[in-house]
């Protein structure tokens, strides 16, 4: 039997969505951008010159950025060897949750909660529940912010009170950062867990413990962060798949964004590194049709929001050398689909996600020029693929 695997590559954009200005997004071009910086010289930071992701473009990622940005960048006019194409969103939103479920079938229903761009931005009975939960007499943060300054700014007095940094983005979510070892990593855990609740009934999507080590002059965030998502409103693609009897393999932090539903089994890492050797073995190992629903994230968390494009481009070019190692342990019959949830281009302003068209491209499907298509068309192509009695609200195409 075909098996299928659907790998997001958290971030990689192809190009401003038709409503990116509804965003404030207009003009942002995650894969775009990254070459055109790369080819002037603008991201040799242990690395040098052009964009070097031969094996994506070979598939069509080059035609699939021309395709929904007009933008021939340097380094990406390979003809496409496999099937190509990008894919436009429906659901109001630029997050995780949103892409991966809507990629799965799943549109969102709803208009997500979004907390103000003030100072305060978290409403009061909120705030007191965290405290409660907590066992502190208050918190720290309470704004729009990104992870590494806000703890930055608010360590020391952390590590004195033992109060927990809070603070969101332009994302419908709410983030807690604490210590590992003063705070303590189970504390925050469960902190995230009992608070999600509330938040999940209010609309915020998600809850995310963001726990650090070190000092103040010598900090990092660790590899145990946690996201408390709001479940899908209906069974999406994994869903369908365990519904028919097919083994389904979540890696990294897929299991978190679908509340463990559908999936049989879950492979985590503390780095992207360790999530491709996952991916190889399930190429040789992951029963006949079977579903793996992989996701790479340190595209966004590590490149994308610190705006690091010499970063983000030295993890393409990284993605792309293990690329052969994983397609070597394919079969003739399976479909290997790579796509984005949304855009995170690094040399736009601000530090959030951008509205893009992400790209499909994809090997197993032959040389196949599909155009432009929805994001629940991925679902629909997988599940078919896979022979699945329910193909959802997309189009296959395949």
């Amino acid at each position: 039997m075909p098996r299928a695997f659907l790998i997001v590559m958290d971030s990689v954009g192809c190009g401003g969505a038709p409503d990116a200005d509804r965003f404030g997004d207009a003009g942002s071009n995650t894969l775009g951008h990254i070459a055109e910086a790369c080819a002037r010289g603008r991201a040799d930071v242990d690395r040098k010159g052009a964009l070097r992701v031969p094996v994506l473009v070979g598939l069509g990622l080059g035609a699939a950025v021309r395709l929904s940005s007009g933008l021939s960048a340097p380094g990406f006019g390979a003809e496409p060897q496999g099937l190509w194409g990008a894919a436009t969103e429906v659901s109001n939103g630029k997050d995780t949750p949103s892409g991966h479920w809507e990629l799965a079938g799943v549109p969102v229903p709803w208009d997500w909660t979004y907390f103000p761009h003030t100072i305060p931005a978290f409403p009061d009975d909120i705030v007191r529940e965290v405290c409660r939960l907590a066992g502190t007499d208050g918190i720290l943060g309470n704004c729009h912010a990104s992870g590494i300054p806000i703890i930055a700014e608010h360590i020391e007095a952390h590590l004195s009170t033992g109060w927990p940094i809070c603070y969101t983005s332009a994302d419908s979510v709410f983030q807690i950062a604490a210590h590992e070892e003063a705070f303590g990593l189970e504390r925050l855990l469960r902190l995230c867990a009992d608070l999600a609740p509330m938040l999940h009934a209010r609309k915020v999507g998600r809850v995310i413990a963001r726990p650090f080590v070190g000092t103040p002059d010598n900090f990092k965030r660790t590899a145990n962060r946690k996201d408390f998502a709001i479940a899908p409103p209906s069974p999406t693609l994994l869903d369908w798949a365990a519904a028919d009897g097919r083994a389904t393999h979540a890696v990294g932090k897929i299991g978190d964004i679908f509340s463990m539903r559908g999936i049989g089994c879950l492979h985590k890492g503390k780095s992207d590194a360790d999530l491709f050797e996952h991916l190889i073995r399930l190429g040789s190992e992951a029963e006949p049709g079977s579903l793996t629903f992989a996701n790479f994230v340190e595209f966004d968390t590590l490149y994308g929001h610190p705006r690091d494009v010499a970063g983000y481009a030295r993890a393409l070019e990284w993605f792309d050398a293990r690329l052969p190692d994983f397609f070597a342990t394919l079969g003739p019959d399976d479909l290997a689909i790579f796509t984005a949830d949304h855009g995170n281009d690094p040399t736009f302003r601000g530090t959030e996600h951008t509205r893009e068209c992400v790209p499909v491209i994809g090997l197993g499907a032959g040389t196949k020029a599909i155009g432009q298509v929805g994001f629940t068309d991925v679902a629909a192509s997988v599940a078919t693929h896979l022979g699945l009695s329910t193909t959802g609200p997309g189009r296959s195409f395949l």
